[in-house]
């Protein structure tokens, strides 16, 4: 059998510190495929491409390569919403309404919030998976006795995160001086200023670094305003990171209340959710990060790859 993935990206694959979180779970889920079948990962349609007579096509939000390579199955892997405007404006309207695709969504949420006048072959749910460098990563103790009680932001949207800061220098610095707020994935200038309340912005670093800093906290914030996924949550609770989220989009399929996070009924109150995490003895805070962990595990490879077996021999 022949499998060819297709991203629609800039980055080199052979670059694996600067792939994105679409790009590496391509990547991976091609390292899995080309034990058992002959697989391609790419980002350009060359002309031996092609000609290849391809069993199947993975196509991550681009339905116009059905057009361009021909493929027997044609399986378009969605990770972001594409309402018919945006199908339109990236023109790919043509390309979804006369292939015959089969869908796979990422999340209930993304399933429900695509329009049903896509006439889908197939309509399927696989939940995304945690990378290998975080799915082997071993539970990790030694954030139970952290002095320095850091939070983590590491989404690269920044909807409510001016909201966040604000909140943070007027609710928790002033009530618990030894509390740090992290900002990684968002680089922006003039953030010396925000050091004396304990806010600092990192920018965009390797996973590697964002595995040791993981390490190195006790929580992490993805308000959840608008993703489809977010595996950035998925990987914060592999290292015992409980997720303070508003679990709106798809956050709420993946946040359990005082079990693997904390649901935010409003960010006007986030502080309370935030200082209630940093106020937990060493019980509490074990009994957390350990169900964060335990959740987090649905979400390996083995479990999701197998799914993907499933369905592509099905």
């Amino acid at each position: 059998m022949k499998i060819l993935l297709y991203v629609n990206t800039k980055q080199n694959f052979k670059k694996f510190n600067n792939l994105g979180g679409i790009e590496i779970l391509n990547y991976e889920l091609n390292n899995y495929l080309k034990r058992k079948y002959y697989t391609l990962l790419t980002n350009s349609l060359t002309t031996k491409i092609k000609n290849i007579k391809w069993d199947i096509i993975i196509s991550s939000n681009d339905a116009n390569v059905f057009n361009l390579v021909h493929t027997k199955r044609k399986i378009l892997w969605l990770h972001n919403k594409l309402q018919i405007e945006k199908a339109f404006r990236k023109k790919q309207l043509i390309s979804i309404l006369f292939n015959d695709i089969e869908a796979v969504f990422v999340s209930n949420y993304l399933n429900l919030k695509t329009t049903k006048l896509y006439c889908f072959k197939k309509r399927l749910v696989i939940p995304n998976f945690l990378p290998n460098i975080f799915a082997k990563q071993k539970q990790n103790n030694k954030n139970f006795y952290l002095s320095k009680k850091r939070i983590v932001w590491s989404v690269q949207r920044e909807k409510g995160l001016d909201k966040l800061i604000d909140i943070w220098i007027n609710k928790i610095n002033s009530i618990n001086s030894n509390a740090e707020l992290h900002i990684f994935a968002i680089k922006r200038s003039h953030t010396d200023r925000l050091k004396k309340y304990k806010i600092f912005f990192h920018g965009k670093v390797s996973r590697e670094k964002l595995l040791n800093f993981y390490q190195k906290s006790i929580g992490m914030i993805c308000l959840g305003y608008d993703e489809t996924f977010c595996l950035n949550a998925i990987e914060a609770m592999k290292t015992g990171l409980p997720v303070i989220s508003l679990a709106e989009t798809a956050l709420k399929e993946l946040i359990i209340d005082n079990k693997n996070g904390y649901k935010v009924t409003n960010i006007d109150n986030i502080h309370e959710n935030i200082l209630d995490l940093i106020k937990l003895n060493l019980s509490q805070r074990k009994k957390i990060s350990i169900s964060s962990i335990n959740f987090a595990k649905k979400f390996t490879s083995k479990y999701i790859f197998n799914k993907w077996d499933k369905f592509i021999l099905g």
